[in-house]
């Protein structure tokens, strides 16, 4: 039985724990081959609901180190539409606009493991700063909370010309175009959170320390909330059940070794049995239900090994060049 059949009757055992009808989605981080939540999902999940419901429940299995904060918005009033209570299960990484999708859920199940994080954004932009020695095209992401705690450290100075000073150095090194766009990222990604939350029984003034905490006070967009202070922000959180947790143990063993998420992508050990090059399929985004099988984010092409000559080395060099000629979701089942 191939690992998609195997999570296809795990779906199955999630529904029946939590009389729902469930789907699951995971965005790959396996170090090199990292993906994360963007708009190309909405129609997908559009495929996948219209054979689900609409229903009177739908749990969402999410494992995600993050993404973009407008598709995981849309995604939330996607799945409202279909159903009338949502709930996000937690088995391991829920990051970012992961925990963003999250606090639009009526409740969030998780498990021992499982970790939720803050909401402030990193902005990836083509006019981003430059990485030293990767390709020209390579852009460092640049994070929202970041530039304002350097900004908000230099206005506690109590210094006018050093805070004109101060934003006129960080233009010549951030595009302003990118400073823009990280100005209206901050005030967007509060609105989101508070408009999802506002749909709860939560009362406006935890509302308003939840979005904090999310946004700014965690100290780093690294941070992890584990289920107690999750618990102790004042967000729904349901323990998982024994019975829910062996199942999702599976599913996250099936999803993990099919993306080979604990393997870092080393180029070298692809084509390392082969003389000249190898073909490769990547596993890298999945989402899946029972009602209408899975789809498959995949990155597929060859990979060569090239040997370049020089005069003042006795041995030839070794390279790898990616010939990739296919990045796309597609339906596997």
């Amino acid at each position: 039985m191939s690992e998609t059949e195997i999570r296809k009757s795990l779906l199955r055992k999630v529904e029946e724990v939590r009389n729902s009808n469930a789907i699951l989605y995971v965005t790959g981080d396996r170090q090199g081959l990292e993906t994360k939540i963007g708009q190309d999902v909405i129609d997908l999940f559009v495929d996948h609901l219209d054979a689900v419901g609409p229903v009177d429940k739908i749990s969402l299995i999410l494992y995600t180190a993050g993404g973009d904060t407008s598709a995981a918005w849309n995604l939330v009033n996607l799945v409202r539409m279909f159903c009338e209570d949502f709930e996000v299960i937690v088995p391991g990484k829920c990051m970012s606009a992961g925990t963003l999708i999250s606090l639009g859920a009526n409740r969030i199940v998780m498990t021992k493991q499982a970790t939720l994080g803050p909401i402030d954004p990193t902005i990836q932009h083509p006019l981003g700063p430059s990485i030293p020695g990767a390709s020209v095209d390579a852009r460092v992401g640049v994070s929202v909370e970041a530039v304002n705690g350097y900004l908000d450290a230099i206005r506690n100075c109590g210094n006018k010309n050093l805070e004109g000073q101060a934003l006129l150095d960080l233009s010549n090194k951030v595009h302003p175009l990118v400073l823009g766009q990280i100005f209206r990222s901050r005030q967007q990604i509060r609105d989101l959170a508070e408009k999802l939350l506002n749909r709860s029984t939560i009362g406006e003034n935890k509302v308003q320390q939840i979005v904090g905490f999310l946004c700014s006070e965690s100290g780093s967009h690294d941070y992890t909330i584990n289920r107690r202070e999750a618990v102790g922000l004042g967000l729904n959180i349901e323990k998982c059940s024994s019975s829910l947790y062996g199942v999702l143990r599976s599913m996250s063993q099936s999803y993990s070794i099919q993306m080979k998420l604990r393997e870092p992508h080393d180029v070298s050990a692809l084509v390392a049995t082969r003389e000249n090059s190898e073909r490769y399929a990547f596993t890298r985004a999945i989402i899946e239900s029972f009602e209408h099988g899975s789809h498959h984010f995949t990155s597929e092409g060859v990979m060569e090994k090239i040997r370049i000559n020089t005069e003042n080395q006795p041995k030839p060099t070794i390279a790898f060049q990616d010939h990739r000629h296919f990045d796309g979701w597609r339906k596997v089942s």
